[in-house]
């Protein structure tokens, strides 16, 4: 497997931490989020148009509305993750609350005959694109490497003295030194580091993490349609996001010696995230006949401002050798978190769409169903940091630009394939969906990518329509516990996935 520069540098400044190309992809690789309708047919949209989802995937579809109507999307997510750590399985429940699409969209028809505009539609909404609320755990047998090796590698490649080793890396060298989990070790005539895990006899290693928080999305969408043939569209979208990660990790001695300078570890880590920021999406649907639809989209690279904030503690036994210590970032800091704002350009992502409509009719109540099919391109190696403020530090600037060359390796731009169909009797409507997200990752060996079944019911008359959509999302991934740049990383394989219930309750007017 592929090794990784992801600790890259430390700076004098005591208030930066470590940064990894995870951080990018929390805001690129998640499934498409929408209105039960959306949902229950794989998140398929961006041909069929007149869904008030359509401002987050292909706002040319609003001007499919000539009337206005508001949208309400409660729903619930049931995660199930299961984790293989080294041939030890973990299993991990945790149902949350989420929610899709909730807005209001203004549609309305011209009113001069001359016009080539049919109509025009306007809309504002807010979205859950992707929850971070979830519950990772899982533990193994490991006599390979440990966790504290990532901070004996910081230290030896810096070369720091000792009171650096002290004072400098208050979120996690600092730590571990000032605890005796890294010590000093003469190496010829020179000092260099050892850590006191004793790796090669083998340790228990416990990995816990309850994350919340999300990716939310506000759209302003406009758009057209020109004699119900050519539909034109754009949305100022607006991301917020706020992810927060409360994250406890140990490793314990597997031979219980009590002699042998180390009995445990634990590492508490508090951080979170918050972002906001401004993007284009734009898209348009075309009919080349009365039952055909094609439609293309394209989401501009998003620019987020982000600022983020971690605390952390570490406790450690080692026994005879300095006993139980802890130590903690707020005693290094004045009682104050570690403070960092930066910017993210998002990566970009294009779809093209085709969608069959069964009886095309002006008159919706008319129409018996449709089947219809997504191609999406996301480029995840295209995210980008960069340092805030006009006074820029060529320290950071070295820093985030070494981040985004392990980005571009680390990463790789890949394809989404949705596709569903509806089947209408009147009233009601029966759906159904799937979809297919590849991986991100580059390196091979990282097996990644996840599967969607979906499917769902809806009832629409007198103005008012109820759906109701449940999606099951398998997931395989992979979850890192640590990461070192002088030996493979150990990883824990994910399994299981998530399911999505949705309600989505709407009114015309």
């Amino acid at each position: 497997m592929k090794k990784y520069l992801f600790f890259i540098a430390t700076f004098s400044c005591l208030h930066i931490f470590a940064q990894v190309p995870d951080d990018a992809l929390r805001t690129a690789w998640f499934t498409q989020n929408g209105t039960a309708r959306n949902m229950s047919i794989g998140g398929t949209n961006a041909s069929l148009g007149g869904d008030i989802t359509s401002a987050n995937i292909n706002p040319a579809g609003l001007g499919m509305y000539k009337t206005s109507e508001i949208v309400l999307s409660p729903g619930i997510t049931f995660n199930n993750n299961k984790f293989n750590y080294r041939g030890t399985d973990t299993t991990v429940k945790k149902n949350i609350f989420q929610y899709g699409p909730i807005g209001v969209v203004f549609g309305a028809g011209s009113t001069n005959k001359y016009s080539k505009w049919t109509s025009t539609a306007f809309s504002i909404s807010v979205n859950q694109l992707a929850s971070y609320n979830n519950h990772v755990q899982y533990s193994g047998y490991n006599n390979y490497s440990s966790f504290s090796e990532q901070y004996l590698e910081e230290l030896v490649r810096d070369r720091a003295d000792t009171n650096a080793a002290l004072s400098n890396y208050i979120f996690g060298s600092s730590l571990a030194f000032r605890t005796y989990l890294i010590d000093t070790v003469l190496i010829g005539n020179q000092m260099g580091y050892k850590s006191l895990v004793p790796v090669s006899t083998g340790i228990n290693q416990y990995y816990d993490a309850n994350t919340q928080g999300g990716y939310h999305e506000i759209a302003l969408g406009l758009a057209g349609n020109i004699e119900d043939k050519l539909y034109v569209g754009g949305s100022l979208v607006i991301p917020i996001i706020y992810y927060k990660k409360d994250f406890n990790y140990s490793e314990k001695d597997a031979t219980n010696n009590p002699n042998n300078n180390f009995a445990y570890f634990n590492y508490h880590e508090i951080s979170t995230s918050s972002g906001t920021g401004v993007g284009l999406k734009l898209g348009v649907i075309y009919k080349p006949q009365n039952n055909f639809r094609l439609g293309f989209a394209f989401h501009t690279p998003q620019l987020m401002s982000y600022r983020d904030q971690i605390r952390s503690w570490l406790t450690t036994n080692t026994e005879a050798y300095a006993g139980l210590k802890s130590e903690s970032s707020d005693n290094l800091n004045s009682g104050n978190p570690g403070d960092r704002s930066y910017n993210l350009i998002t990566p970009w992502r294009a779809i093209a769409s085709a969608s069959y409509i069964f009886s095309e009719d002006a008159n919706v109540k008319n129409q018996k169903g449709f089947i219809s099919a997504d191609v999406e391109y996301v480029n995840y190696r295209g995210a980008r940091f960069s340092e805030k403020g006009s006074n820029a530090d060529q320290s950071l600037t070295n820093y985030y630009t070494l981040i985004n060359n392990e980005i571009k390796d680390y990463y790789k731009g890949n394809v989404n394939i949705r596709m569903g169909g509806e089947l209408k009797f009147d009233v009601f409507m029966v759906r159904l969906g799937g979809a297919y997200y590849g991986s991100p990752y580059s390196d091979a060996t990282l097996k990644a990518n996840r599967f969607i079944a979906s499917g769902g019911i809806g009832y629409r008359n007198h103005g008012m329509f109820v759906d109701l959509g449940y999606s099951q999302v398998f997931v395989n991934d992979v979850n890192f516990p640590y990461r070192l740049n002088d030996v493979a990383n150990t990883y824990a394989v994910q399994k299981g996935g998530y399911g999505n219930l949705m309600m989505t309750v709407g009114f015309k007017f």
